[in-house]
């Protein structure tokens, strides 16, 4: 009897310890590494993350306990950008904002021959403390929107201070933005609709057309604002 408590006793502490490391920050559970999702932010150190600039990242960036954020006496608005660049993927984010904060995920982020460094930008901000929230087409520069050029389908609450998921799946020509698990918006960038907002905001002068880019880095954009960023994974589709 007293070795069958036992063993269900280790049994109980194994199942506690495998559903804890399944859950850990900043870690990959065996499931997910199965199914081909890779972790973009190791919870250490800023190792596959560069700039735009060329500039080292940590310049602008720390990391503390697990946790991505800019420092608080950054002056250089050093956007990080991945060194390897992504097409068709499924890509998570958890960020939390401080109020009033403003920052963003682009991705597709490249280099136009006309334009500079340009990507399309899953919006993140404080709706009701920044002032940019207000701005924009039928609110297209809300949380979770793309960035300037299409608002939600699906209106959105968050809280401020805590942590929120940024989900972001891009096949093909379609692209789809989610916020705490709940689709927001929906679009074809080879769509009429999506051709016609394009054209009615401020990269409609880029070359090539903005949003065409089929490949590019993922970006977490430094907007001055402290954002905090963890859990930061993506599969390749």
């Amino acid at each position: 009897m007293k070795t069958n408590i036992m063993l269900l006793l280790l049994l109980g502490c194994c199942m506690t310890s495998n559903l804890y490391a399944q859950n850990q920050d900043n870690a990959l559970s065996t499931k997910e590494k199965s199914s081909g999702w890779a972790l973009l932010f190791n919870g250490k150190d800023l190792a596959g993350w560069t700039t735009a600039k060329g500039e080292t990242p940590d310049t602008d960036w720390k990391v503390e306990e697990g946790i991505l954020s800019l420092k608080p006496d950054n002056k250089q608005h050093l956007d990080l950008i991945t060194v390897e660049e992504f097409s068709d993927f499924d890509l998570q984010v958890d960020f939390k904002l401080t109020e009033g904060a403003n920052s963003g995920i682009k991705y597709f982020f490249t280099s136009y021959d006309v334009g500079g460094w340009l990507g399309p930008e899953y919006q993140i901000i404080d709706n009701n403390k920044h002032p940019d929230a207000k701005l924009g087409l039928n609110g297209n520069r809300q949380l979770g929107t793309l960035y300037d050029i299409l608002p939600l389908t699906k209106k959105v609450e968050i809280k401020v201070g805590e942590w929120n998921r940024a989900r972001i799946v891009a096949k093909g020509t379609s692209v789809k933005h989610y916020v705490n698990g709940k689709e927001v918006l929906s679009y074809d960038r080879n769509s009429p609709a999506f051709d016609q907002a394009r054209k009615s905001s401020k990269f409609k002068d880029t070359q090539p057309a903005f949003g065409t880019i089929q490949k590019g880095h993922i970006l977490l954009q430094d907007h001055g604002d402290l954002v905090f960023f963890k859990n930061i994974k993506i599969k390749t589709l």
